[in-house]
């Protein structure tokens, strides 16, 4: 698998199971791009808008840090559909000869460096949207006057930095990004490894990316078991869990999405690169990878449905539709919804809810609307 040869020759000569893409008809590739580009960038550039506007409204430092993680991680999705999408799109539009339009390689590495950029940013994005909500709701004395906004932005320099760090580091190595069979994307060299080096690269990328998978895993559970305790505890005087549990929701419906959606390439990228060399691949890397990209495009819509006046229009429309059998359902919605009224409007008073015996006032979010 060289970039040097053509495409035509390429797609002849590729015989492995792993690089059928290339019998793809060209036209069905560019529109399931466009398409992915498209949805992906008016999906981010909505919840953006949201997540902005609620950002400039958060007046409790807690919903500040949350926001601010989480327009962060809508802006990286919209930006990595943007570069990426444009880059596909080029490649499509020259007829993939990347031997014509890049004799160089300058493209190919620049491609290569934005996939594994833009794929392990929201991944450690989440993971420390999930540290943060499980410090915030365990630690909350220690939260509120420790962690200050300004260390939450350098945690957040920090994440984008260690990405960047991985990305480039096969340039450092002089280990480049490599066309990959469909000669339409850049990655790693995953097939027929030079050395140590190349088996390496490929693994720290997929290494990291399920540690931070497992990281959220670990601190979403433990936020939930904090929570449900807390209520079950005081279950007639919580009234301020309400919004952790509209913000824990939301980061265990993006854990869900980027596990489904991230796992398998992640997975893949690990066989792939300890297999034997004489032992074909049984799945397209390709069709991984387009997976993955689905998890850029469904986080914005985390944001966009899972706030309490979306949930409040949805239980009033199944409330009208299904009448008295919804009865239950409609109860615990006013109540969860009753008590997050409450909370805004009672901000002054004593702390309305305790987590192992410790106020959750400072902690307490107000509702992303």
């Amino acid at each position: 698998m060289s970039a040097n040869g053509s495409s035509e020759s390429g797609c002849k000569l590729e015989v492995r199971p792993s690089n059928n893409t290339c019998n793809l008809p060209r036209e069905l590739s560019v529109t399931s791009s466009v398409i992915s580009m498209t949805v992906g960038i008016f999906s981010n550039s909505l919840a953006l808008f949201i997540l902005v506007k609620s950002y400039t409204r958060a007046r409790v430092k807690s919903k500040a840090s949350f926001l601010l993680f989480a327009s962060s991680l809508v802006v990286t999705d919209l930006l990595g559909h943007i570069i990426n999408g444009s880059l596909v799109l080029f490649v499509y539009s020259s007829h993939r000869k990347w031997e014509k339009f890049d004799p160089h390689h300058i493209m190919c590495i620049t491609f290569g460096v934005c996939m594994v950029f833009f794929g392990l940013s929201p991944l450690f994005l989440g993971g420390a949207m999930a540290v943060e909500r499980c410090i915030g709701v365990t630690r909350p004395i220690f939260h509120s006057t420790t962690l200050a906004s300004h260390h939450m932005k350098r945690l957040l320099g920090l994440t984008w930095l260690l990405a960047a760090l991985v990305a480039v580091l096969p340039v450092l190595l002089q280990r480049p990004y490599r066309v990959q069979s469909s000669r339409s994307w850049c990655f790693f060299q995953m097939e027929e490894p030079k050395d140590w080096l190349d088996v390496l690269l490929p693994l720290l990328f997929s290494l990291l990316g399920l540690l931070a998978l497992l990281l959220s895993i670990v601190c979403n559970t433990l936020t939930s078991c904090t929570l449900l305790q807390a209520r079950q505890s005081h279950k007639h005087h919580c009234r301020s869990t309400s919004h952790h549990i509209e913000m824990i929701g939301q980061l265990l419906v993006i854990m869900v999405v980027s596990c489904v959606c991230w796992g398998p390439l992640l997975f893949h990228i690990i066989m792939l690169s300890t297999r034997a060399k004489d032992k074909p691949a049984s799945v397209n890397l390709l069709m991984v990878v387009r997976m993955a990209t689905w998890n850029q495009i469904l986080d914005p819509w985390v944001y966009i449905l899972l706030r309490k006046a979306v949930l409040r229009k949805l239980f009033m429309l199944l409330n009208n539709c299904w009448g008295t059998n919804f009865h239950h359902l409609h109860r615990w919605q006013q109540s969860f919804l009753h008590s997050s009224m409450e909370t805004s409007t009672s901000a002054a008073g004593p702390p309305a809810c305790h987590c192992h015996g410790v106020p959750l006032r400072d902690t307490g979010i107000k509702a992303i609307s």
